[in-house]
C-alpha cells in the first residue's frame, strides 16, 4: 500500500474530527484516492490542487485553519470544561497527528503514487505539529472560540436563522477615526469591561446620518478580535430571529457583540416586543455572552404621529411612555452630533494629509464647505466624500 493509500485508510477511521471530511479538500482527495487509472488520477489531482488554490495555495495552512474551525464534541467539551472520556482524548491525538502527516504531503509525494514524472501544478507545505498548537490554543479556548468564529470576526444572519461569516468585512480600525473621542472612548470603556466579564451595557448610538455611529461599532469589534470578540450583524427586521442567534452563540466561549444598524421601529411591529424582552434580559432571548449594540438617527426609535398620541386608549400616558422608552431599556446612550464647522475642517484636513491632497489651506476649506453646502449638511461621511472627489 502506498504512503497515500495508507493515509487516507487512516483519515476514514477518524472519529473526533470526523467533519472534515466535509470540507471539498477532502472530497478531492477521496476521489484521487479511489482512481486506479493514472490519467484519471492526474485528473483528480488537478481538481484537488485547484481546490486548495482558492484558499490559497498552502496545504498545511488550510489543514490547520479545517482543524482549528472544527466544532467537534472534543473542543465543545473543553469549552464547557466538562471532564473528557481518556478514549475521546487518545483520539484526539491521534487524529490530529495523521492531519500533520496530510497536511505535510508534497506535490513530489502524489507524483510518487501515480508513478508520474511529468509536470503537475504545485503547492506549499511544510511540517507541523498540529497537536501542539491545536492545545495551545486551546487554553486561551476564550479568545479563540471554536467553529466558524475562529478565523472570522463579522457575521450575518440569513432569515433562517443561520449565522454565517460577512465576506468582505469592514476593515475599519479605531485609528481611522478623527474626532468624536469621548463617544468613542464610551463606547471601547463598555466593551473591555465586557471582555473582562465586568458589567457592561447595552449601547445605543444615535444621532445623524454619517457621523461614523456604525463604523464605530465595526472598528471596535476589529480593535478587539484577537481578545476574542465577534460582531454579528442582525436586521431589524430580523428580530424575531434573535433567540436562535442567542441560542447558537451562548455556549461558544468567545464574546459577542449583536450589531442592530439603522434602528427604527413603527407602531405595533412584533420585532418591538422581541427586542424588549431581550434588552430586559430574558432568558429565552438573551445569551450571557453577549451584548447589543444597535444604531439609530433618532434618539426615540418608535416612529410616531400626533395621531398616535390622540389614540382612544383609555391608558393614553402608559402607552406614549412604553412607545418612547424603549431606548431607555438601553444602558448606554450615545449622541453622535452633526459635526460643527470646525470638526468638520478638522476632519478635512486630517483625510487630506493622510490621503496626500496638496492643496492650500484656505483654499481646501472653502471647497470643502462649498462641498457640505451642495449637500445640505456637514458630516465625517461628507467630509470623507469631498477628498474622495479631489483624490
Amino acid at each position: 500500500m502506498s504512503k497515500i493509500s495508507e493515509l487516507y485508510t487512516r483519515l476514514c477511521t477518524f472519529s473526533v474530527f470526523n467533519g472534515v471530511f466535509n470540507k471539498t479538500l477532502f472530497k478531492k482527495f477521496r476521489e484521487y484516492v479511489k482512481e486506479s487509472a493514472r490519467d484519471e488520477k492526474i485528473k483528480k489531482y488537478g481538481e484537488l490542487v485547484s481546490n486548495l488554490y482558492t484558499h490559497g495555495a498552502d496545504l498545511t495552512a488550510y489543514v490547520k485553519r479545517i482543524a482549528f474551525e472544527d466544532a467537534n464534541v472534543y473542543v465543545k467539551a473543553v469549552s464547557a470544561k466538562k471532564s473528557i472520556n481518556n478514549n475521546i482524548k487518545n483520539a484526539v491525538k491521534y487524529e490530529l497527528d495523521v492531519l500533520s502527516e496530510f497536511a505535510g504531503l508534497t506535490k513530489e509525494d502524489f507524483a510518487s503514487d501515480m508513478g508520474y514524472d511529468g509536470i503537475l501544478p504545485s503547492f506549499d507545505s511544510c511540517s507541523i505539529d498540529l497537536f501542539s498548537e491545536y492545545n495551545t490554543r486551546l487554553e486561551s479556548i476564550e479568545k479563540y472560540g471554536y467553529g466558524i468564529f475562529t478565523a472570522n470576526c463579522m457575521f450575518s444572519v440569513t432569515d433562517t436563522g443561520s449565522i454565517v461569516p460577512v465576506a468582505t468585512a469592514d476593515e475599519t480600525t479605531i485609528k481611522d477615526f478623527i474626532g468624536y473621542r469621548e463617544e468613542r472612548e464610551k463606547v471601547i470603556n463598555n466593551t473591555i469591561s465586557f471582555l473582562k466579564g465586568k458589567p457592561s451595557a447595552n449601547i445605543l448610538l444615535y444621532g445623524d446620518a454619517g457621523t461614523g455611529k456604525s463604523s464605530t461599532v465595526k472598528a471596535v469589534a476589529n480593535h478587539f478580535f484577537d481578545e476574542g470578540l465577534r460582531l454579528v450583524e442582525i436586521r431589524k427586521t430580523q428580530l424575531l430571529l434573535l433567540p436562535k442567534v442567542m441560542a447558537e452563540i451562548s455556549k461558544n466561549p468567545l464574546k459577542f457583540i449583536i450589531f442592530i444598524d439603522d434602528l427604527s421601529f413603527n407602531q405595533n411591529d412584533d420585532n418591538f416586543s422581541m427586542l424588549k424582552a431581550t434588552l430586559e434580559g430574558s432568558a429565552s432571548a438573551k445569551a450571557k455572552n453577549a451584548v447589543i449594540y444597535a444604531t439609530s438617527n433618532r434618539r426615540h426609535i418608535i416612529k410616531e404621529s400626533f395621531g398616535d398620541r390622540e389614540g382612544n386608549d383609555i391608558h393614553r400616558n402608559d402607552t406614549v411612555q412604553e412607545t418612547l422608552s424603549l431606548s431607555e431599556r438601553f444602558g448606554l446612550t450615545i449622541r453622535f452630533a452633526k459635526p460643527e464647522k470646525k470638526l468638520y475642517l478638522e476632519i478635512v484636513h486630517e483625510l487630506a494629509q493622510r490621503h496626500g491632497v496638496t492643496m492650500d489651506k484656505e483654499e481646501l476649506e472653502i471647497k470643502a464647505e462649498a462641498f457640505a453646502l451642495n449637500r445640505g449638511y456637514r458630516s465625517a461621511r461628507c467630509a470623507e466624500q469631498f477628498i474622495n472627489s479631489l483624490l
